[in-house]
């Protein structure tokens, strides 16, 4: 975010959540924290507010996919209680639904384990993006507190500045995309469902914003690992732990994240590997070892994979992008092992993309694709390493594509959320820890 450059991607996750600052100051607490669960809603489904086509969405989120792997720059005890909240889905990416203030004014906003401030956008607004929902106002909720310039919840929130509202304490957020949203650094209440709500939460009310933003969302929500993420905020009373489970978009069901002790992921069949502290907290780092095509097997030969923490796990990215010498061995095995007809890609972003148009079972002819992880297998299944889209022409016939939905990274290695669904993914910060246990998403409480 602002001087890292963080590139906003409309493939995030939008979810319900609320947090408690975990930093020294008696102004974060949370009140009736008994846990929760949301509902996370792709922008694709059924559920989600986007008008686009289906064409135009997987346009839309190759984009910011593309973008935001060239962009994301890395710059240099209660006890816990489970909760859980919605999120809805929002082309590639996820939304959340939470209440703000008092009285509660029920919003979505795009849920994105990369980034740690949540904003919304707040009246009077000027050059803000469109929204579907009315914008909220700040003088109408009486839990609503300005954070006064120069305090020490100001100098802990990045980005910040002494141009809010009457001198008070803003913020400017820039992402690589050339998106940007400024406002107030502000105190208020944040609530998920009927019964959880927490109180003096540090959050963005934006009077400026603009650029990629969805129309279907009023901001974002920062779940990452920075001081001023919402996860961090609730930390106390969630213990540290969160998990979700995302749905492939065509499901027309709202996905569900947890926080607390309903976020334990456990049993048979579940894979853990170490989360890699950076000097940036924002993002959370894995090792990745090698992939897996079918029987063959190629690791990573840079000093990263020694390392560790060489690729970050990020609900706000839609592909996967792998080191360029990993990315070009997975690919060159498909070619070899995958009998379908290449086509080229109708979007001229992908590098291998396969015509099904005729073909039955195509899922059968993709081999099995494992990510080797630092102490953790995670075998893929075809939808989470290829995605389905079409190619128009006025004198042909539609086609049926399928093509892989990973790419060779540019700067940061990414694993994104289409690897991720159908997989219960359980963080732990306390531990340091993120585990998958394979999951049908759409029977997950």
């Amino acid at each position: 975010m602002g001087s890292t450059m963080k590139l906003y991607n409309n493939n995030y996750l939008i979810f319900a959540i609320t947090l408690t600052l975990a930093i020294s100051n008696p102004n974060f607490h949370a009140t009736e924290a008994a846990g929760f669960s949301i509902d996370l809603i792709h922008r694709d489904s059924l559920q989600s507010p986007s008008l686009l086509s289906p064409f135009d969405r997987a346009e839309a989120a190759l984009q910011r996919s593309f973008n935001r792997s060239k962009t994301l720059i890395i710059p240099a005890h209660h006890s816990p209680q489970s909760a859980s909240t919605e999120t809805v889905p929002d082309a590639g990416e996820y939304l959340m639904r939470f209440a703000l203030g008092t009285p509660k004014v029920e919003t979505l906003a795009i849920a994105d384990t990369g980034s740690d401030l949540t904003w919304i956008q707040c009246a009077p607004c000027k050059g803000c993006y469109k929204q579907k929902s009315p914008l909220f106002n700040p003088t109408s909720s009486s839990t609503y507190r300005s954070v006064p310039c120069r305090t020490e919840i100001c100098n802990t929130v990045k980005s910040t500045n002494c141009q809010g509202s009457n001198g008070g304490c803003g913020f400017t957020l820039r992402y690589g995309d050339n998106s940007v949203t400024m406002g107030d650094v502000a105190l208020e209440t944040l609530s998920f469902g009927q019964s959880t709500s927490f109180s003096n939460i540090v959050v963005g009310c934006s009077h400026t914003a603009r650029g990629t933003f969805s129309p279907g969302t009023s901001g974002i929500v920062g779940l990452g690992g920075g001081r001023e993420s919402l996860l961090r905020q609730m930390g106390p009373s969630i213990g540290g732990r969160f998990s979700y489970c995302l749905q492939v978009p065509t499901s027309g069901k709202a996905s569900k994240m947890h926080f607390g002790d309903g976020a334990v992921v456990s049993g048979a069949g579940v894979a853990t590997t170490p989360i890699v502290l950076k000097n940036t907290a924002t993002f959370y780092y894995l090792t990745l070892v090698g992939m897996s095509v079918g029987n063959q097997r190629f690791n990573l030969e840079s000093s990263a994979a020694i390392l560790g923490g060489n690729i970050v796990i990020d609900s706000g990215t839609t592909l996967t992008f792998l080191p360029k010498d990993l990315y070009d061995k997975v690919e060159a095995a498909l070619k070899r092992q995958v009998s379908l007809k290449q086509i080229g890609d109708p979007h001229k972003k992908m590098k291998l993309c396969y015509d099904v148009t005729n073909t039955k079972g195509a899922d059968a002819k993709i081999p099995e694709i494992t990510a080797h992880f630092k102490g953790a297998d995670v075998k893929l299944k075809p939808h989470n390493t290829f995605i389905m889209t079409t190619k128009k022409s006025i004198i042909m016939p539609t086609k049926k594509v399928m093509c892989l939905a990973f790419a060779p990274a540019n700067l940061v290695p990414i694993y994104g959320n289409i690897a991720q669904m159908n997989f219960l993914i359980g963080y732990d910060l306390v531990k340091k820890t993120v585990s998958f246990k394979p999951t049908d998403c759409t029977t997950a409480i």
